[in-house]
């Protein structure tokens, strides 16, 4: 374990279960958004809507159920806001 590995859990341990939550949050958050940027340069004409399903797809890949939902949603959404 690396110095900074062993200075992470240090202050991970430390924390509340509410901060460890709001840490989550946080870093959820910050994903969303860094993926949303992503798709939005890749898909500029991509409508509010539809940018919010793409990165949803992206984040829920892995989770079969949830992507049959999530594509469900892609079908029915404009490419282009009106």
């Amino acid at each position: 374990m690396t110095d900074i590995e062993r200075e992470y859990r240090d202050r991970l341990s430390t924390m509340s279960v509410a901060e460890k939550v709001a840490r989550s949050q946080a870093m959820y958050l910050w994903s969303r958004e860094v993926i949303s940027k992503q798709i939005s340069q890749e898909h500029p004409e991509y409508s509010a809507e539809r940018l919010k399903w793409e990165v949803a797809a992206h984040i829920y890949a892995d989770e079969p159920e949830t992507m049959k939902l999530v594509e469900r949603m892609l079908e029915r959404v404009s490419d282009v806001d009106p």
